[in-house]
């Protein structure tokens, strides 16, 4: 039986529509939607189990995004010529609409849960990650899978100080501000972008217009959730509950919990061991032979904790580790402290630590982006790797988690916008952070680290950057709220906020929020932001205590790169036939010689590791692309001679005829005896035939001119 197919279109302030089609394609899914924008198509299907797996007391919630090459009319590329993993782009589209939709099932439901994004049509103009949201949540609301939706995501762009919801490719290049912003008809969910320096109102503004029109296509998808019939979901009962055990568990070991919580223990493990030790209590009070089942116990242990922990901040003011909510944990910090890399530095910001190289390489090593809507290359990559040992955890190195490239993506973004400008950088630069210790904002670190690594490496970044993780524990009856600055890892567990923040002293250069609580006030947000600002000028002065400023010259062993811009005539002299030009100076200098045509002419860029081959591969540059200048004095070669003079080579590449009458002042009858071929010999150029272009020079010029003898009389 065919199901009706239904279509609801949102149109956006601007007068562009976005369609949403259910009932034509994936109809065995429980849920399955097209959403269209200009040419771009998103296929987005959810699938969820009936029933739970025992033992399971979370949402095992799956996202996975992928763009076909064929919706661009592309093949991949690779030996198997079909999409293989997903690509890092793919990765983070994937983190941001799980990051929205996530919080959104309710607390009990723990069934697998998969939601598929494809893209199967693409177009420059309709860019496809700020569609991925509304349509991921858009197969969930026709479907009877429980969620407490529905929700949408925007992309927030700033072009020429207009703001605009979607942009275009072209649009979201030129911008200042790029953000994604997702939310539900009451509140925003999460925030992601990355900024030009700018200031927290401007965020704010870009945030607000973003979530009028999450507004709109929330409210469209309950039109069609509505005429789907598709408002009742299953029933379903996923966990068990005990509520006088629990009621049991609070009365009994609330004030133990609190007790712990107000030692101000600001050791993460220390801390660990104090409430586990109230755990061990409870197991050996009880009989050898009981039924009580100690899953449940845990779960309720971890909600009195938590109880515990945020009452402390509400009540008191204070925090686990014994801070100030506005209180930043203590900073060290060194640069230099590898001595064979190109840049390094170690940044430690309470019990998180992160080592960070730099490495500077050139345009061979730039990184080749191959995706269904752009092929391009980057010279700008950071790696963010975060190995067990740095929480005291056994775990395999297995490649990047989704997690680790979503904090390297974050960090890349707030660093990237301090680069010294394209032309001004002949590098690739590679950052890589290794986390040694972990306990909360680790991106942060990363990002602290890779600003002095650069500035240690000696690259011109505008400015430093420095970041911050805040927090927020907030009660709904009564209103109270606290806002916390640089969280802990049990404050970000136990917070309704995780908001981190970057940028210079004079503004943000990117952001990541995710709010865990319904009906946060743009008022609260606008404090957050204003105490985030606070911290992350105190950290950048802690940070400036070690390294100011870039350093004035690259580490001895760095790359050197000069970049020469030659005539396009002269690209093909440098290359030579079959490129044996270029190949003979770098086998003979040791440097490495890029040679690019643009629109102005040819670009050469030299890279050497000391300054006697940089200095080797420049002068026979400049020789083969020098422009003979009638007057000017060379050193030639003799390359042939004949019965009426020689031809000498007095620049690579160019020969000029040495007359005979032009060897010397007398007379010579005879070349026989006066030049060889292979010598070394001074020339002047004396001019360039008109029409043939053929180059006249002139030994005896050089040569002292005799005196005339006086004659007889």
């Amino acid at each position: 039986m065919l199901r009706k197919v239904i279509t609801k279109t949102v149109t956006l302030n601007d007068g562009r529509e976005i369609t949403i089609e259910t009932g034509k394609l994936a109809k065995q899914a429980d849920g399955s939607v097209v959403v269209r924008m200009g040419n771009t198509m998103l296929l987005a299907t959810v699938v969820s189990k009936k029933e739970a797996m025992e033992g399971v007391d979370f949402l095992p919630l799956s996202v996975d995004y992928q763009e076909k090459f064929a919706s661009a009319g592309r093949i991949p590329g690779g030996f198997l010529k079909r999409e293989g993993r997903l690509s890092d782009y793919e990765i983070l589209i994937c983190r941001i609409v799980d990051r929205a939709i996530r919080p959104m099932f309710p607390d009990d439901y723990h069934a697998d849960t998969q939601v598929n994004i494809s893209l199967i049509s693409g177009d420059p103009e309709a860019l496809p990650d700020a569609l991925a949201g509304l349509a991921a949540s858009s197969a969930l609301a026709v479907s009877d899978i429980p969620f407490n939706g529905p929700i949408s995501e925007v992309r927030v762009s700033r072009v020429n100080g207009e703001f605009i919801v979607n942009p275009t490719g072209a649009q979201k290049a030129e911008s200042d501000i790029d953000m994604i912003v997702a939310g539900t008809l009451e509140n925003i969910l999460m925030v992601e972008g990355e900024m030009s320096e700018i200031g927290e109102d401007d965020m704010i503004k870009a945030i607000e217009i973003g979530h009028e029109a999450i507004k709109d296509q929330c409210k469209v998808q309950i039109e069609l959730a509505e005429e789907v019939g598709s408002t009742e979901k299953r029933e379903y009962n996923h966990e068990t509950s005990d509520e006088e055990l629990r009621q049991s568990i609070h009365d009994t070991y609330y004030d133990k919990m609190l007790a712990v919580a107000k030692q101000a223990i600001a050791n993460k493990k220390e801390r660990g061991e104090a409430f586990g030790a109230i755990w061990d209590e409870y197991v050996d009070s009880l009989p050898e032979e009981h039924e009580i089942d100690l899953d449940l116990v845990g779960k309720y242990f971890k909600e009195v904790q938590k109880k515990a922990s945020r009452d402390l901040v509400l009540n008191d003011r204070t925090r686990l580790d014994g801070r100030q909510l506005d209180e930043v944990r203590p900073i060290w910090s060194e640069v230099d402290y590898l001595p064979s890399t190109h840049g390094s530095a170690v940044f430690t910001r309470g019990e998180t630590q992160s080592l960070t190289t730099v490495t500077l390489g050139t345009k061979l090593d730039e990184q080749m982006l191959d995706l269904a809507l752009e092929k391009s290359f980057s010279k700008f990559i950071l790696h963010y790797n975060f190995p067990g040992f740095s929480t005291g955890e056994v775990k395999p190195n297995r490649g990047p988690a989704r997690r680790e490239v979503g904090h390297g993506n974050l960090a890349s973004r707030a660093l990237k916008k301090v680069l010294p400008a394209e032309e001004d950088n002949p590098y690739t630069i590679r950052i890589v952070s290794d986390i040694l210790e972990s306990n909360g904002s680790s991106s942060m670190a990363t990002v602290c680290a890779g600003s002095l690594a650069l500035m240690d490496a000696g690259i011109k970044i505008k400015a430093p950057v420095s970041g911050i993780a805040m927090g927020m524990i907030s009660d709904a009856e009564t209103g109270n709220y606290a806002i916390l600055s640089d969280i802990l890892g049990d404050e970000d567990h136990l917070g309704d906020m995780d908001f981190k923040v970057t940028g210079t002293e004079k503004g943000i250069t990117a952001c990541q929020m995710d709010i865990k609580v319904d009906g946060l006030s743009y008022d609260v947000l606008k404090t957050a932001l204003q105490q985030a600002n606070e911290g992350r000028l105190h950290i950048l002065n802690e940070m400036k205590k070690t390294l100011a400023e870039p350093k004035p010259d690259l580490k001895p062993f760095a790359p050197r790169s000069v970049i020469i811009k030659i005539e396009r005539e002269m690209i093909g002299a440098v290359i030579g036939p079959g490129g044996k030009v270029v190949q003979e100076i770098q086998n003979e200098t040791g440097a490495t010689v890029i040679i690019e045509e643009v629109e102005e002419g040819g670009v050469v860029s030299v890279f050497a590791t000391d300054q006697a081959s940089m200095d080797d591969a420049m002068g026979r540059i400049k020789a083969i692309t020098a422009v003979p200048d009638v007057g000017e004095v060379y050193e030639g070669k003799v390359k042939s001679v004949l019965p009426f003079g020689a031809f000498v080579e007095f620049l690579p590449g160019k020969d000029g005829l040495l007359h005979i009458s032009e060897i010397k002042w007398e007379r010579v009858e005879s070349m026989d005896g006066i030049l060889e071929i292979g010598e070394d010999i001074q020339v002047k150029l004396i001019g360039v035939d008109q029409k043939t272009g053929k180059f006249r020079l002139s030994r005896k010029a050089l040569l002292p001119k005799p005196e005339k003898e006086e004659s007889n009389k």
